[in-house]
C-alpha cells in the first residue's frame, strides 16, 4: 500500500486558502460559485485549484465534509435521546433546514442519492446515507415506519421537501409542515403503491 506524502507547508496553506474562498463563496452564490473567482480570491492560480480539488464535486465536498459528519454525528444524538421515529423526523427536520439555509449543501446531498438508486461513494453521501440508515432502521424495528423505505428514497424525500421550501421562498414553518405531509405517508399502515 502507498502511502500519501504528506503537503507541503506551501501547498497546505493553499489548500485551506481554497476551502475558506470556497466555503464563502459557495454560501453567497450557491454551488454554481465560479471556480476561477474562488482561487482568485485565495490568491492561487486555477491550475492549483484543480490540483487540489479536481472537479467542482471535490471542492464542495471538501467545503462541506465538517457539515455533513456534524449532520451524521447529530442523528447519533438524537437516537439516544429521542425514541427512533421522533429521532428520525427531527433529524429529517435539521437536514432539510440546513440544506434550505447553506447554500450548496442542497446539492451536495442530492447528488449523493442520484446514482442508479444507490448512494453515491463520497464522503458525504457516505456519511448522510449511514445517517439515514441507523435512524430508519431504528424507526422500523419500533415500528414507527413502513418496512420497504430504503434509507436512499428517505433522503430523497427530504431533498424535496427542501425543493419545496425554497418554491415557496422559506416561508416560516414550511419544513414543518411539508415533513408532517411527507412523513405521515411514511407510517406503516401507509397505503402501500
Amino acid at each position: 500500500m502507498t502511502r500519501a506524502r504528506p503537503m507541503r507547508a506551501d501547498a497546505r496553506r493553499n489548500h485551506e486558502r481554497l476551502l475558506t474562498a470556497a466555503v464563502e463563496a459557495f454560501a453567497r452564490y450557491g454551488e454554481r460559485a465560479s471556480l476561477d473567482d474562488i482561487a482568485k480570491r485565495a490568491g492561487v492560480g486555477s491550475g492549483t485549484l484543480y490540483r487540489h480539488f479536481p472537479t467542482r464535486q471535490a471542492l464542495l465536498e471538501a467545503a462541506y465534509t465538517d457539515r455533513v459528519e456534524a449532520l451524521a454525528a447529530r442523528a447519533d444524538d438524537l437516537a439516544r435521546r429521542l425514541p427512533p421515529g421522533e429521532a428520525l423526523r427531527e433529524w429529517l427536520y435539521e437536514l432539510c433546514v440546513g440544506s434550505v439555509q447553506v447554500r450548496g449543501l442542497k446539492s451536495l446531498l442530492g447528488s449523493a442519492v442520484t446514482d442508479g438508486g444507490g448512494p453515491v461513494d463520497s464522503p458525504c453521501g457516505t456519511a448522510v446515507t449511514g445517517a439515514a440508515t441507523r435512524l430508519l432502521d431504528a424507526a422500523r424495528r419500533e415500528g414507527t415506519v413502513r418496512a420497504d423505505l430504503t434509507p436512499v428514497e428517505l433522503l430523497r424525500l427530504a431533498h424535496a421537501v427542501t425543493t419545496a421550501c425554497e418554491l415557496g421562498h422559506g416561508e416560516p414553518g414550511a419544513v414543518r409542515r411539508y415533513l408532517t405531509l411527507v412523513t405521515q405517508g411514511l407510517g406503516p399502515t401507509a397505503a402501500r403503491g
